[in-house]
């Protein structure tokens, strides 16, 4: 470490006066839909599959929609224009967050390594989706799940694993970390992206 390192290392009044979580985020209902401080429904913690079926139960009269709708889904509706959903929140902060990963030094300073720890811890604080943010946070205090900065393939293979970890709990594929460099930097060998 250098001597401008060092100093570089302090934290900023920047970062001292950053917001802390709330202490009531929110709660989830008995019927799974993941609700905010006002009690309403929160749309960047649920798809909006969960807030149409949620409409359908309630304007049904019954607790329940019939399988039969739940498994047909309402009719296509262009959403693109619309707040982001938690499939479309969570899709694009991972698109970001591996962009970062591939545009992360090589050898980072000291310095950027202690800005990209702030970044991830901050992530957890102003994160939409406060269910995501707790169990990214959660994950990431885990002895084997802190951030590994040390190089920027360290960091885009820790990158996968998160991001893999999630996909587990949602029933996904799970990526094959030795790719991340092909797939978030480099593009694929065999020249699509070229």
């Amino acid at each position: 470490m250098t001597v401008s390192d060092s100093a570089d290392n302090q934290p900023s009044s920047e970062t001292s006066h950053l917001p802390h979580p709330p202490a009531h985020k929110g709660t989830t209902s008995k019927s799974g839909i993941v609700l905010g401080p006002d009690g309403k429904p929160c749309r960047t913690c649920n798809s909006a599959r969960d807030m149409t079926n949620l409409s359908r139960m309630l304007t049904s009269g019954k607790g329940k929609a019939s399988p039969l709708a739940a498994a047909i889904g309402p009719p296509p509706v262009d959403r693109s224009d619309c707040p982001p959903d938690v499939e479309q929140l969570g899709r694009s902060t991972w698109t970001f967050l591996h962009s970062v990963t591939a545009t992360y030094p090589k050898e980072p300073t000291q310095s950027q390594k202690s800005d990209m720890q702030t970044f991830l811890s901050i992530l957890g604080r102003v994160y939409p989706c406060w269910v995501c943010a707790d169990d990214f946070t959660a994950w990431m205090k885990q002895p084997d799940n802190s951030p590994k900065l040390d190089t920027q393939e360290d960091f885009g293979r820790w990158m996968c694993k998160a991001h893999n970890e999630v996909n587990r709990k949602l029933g996904k594929q799970e990526f094959d970390c030795n790719l991340w460099k092909q797939r978030w930097k480099d593009g694929w060998k065999d020249g699509r992206c070229d």
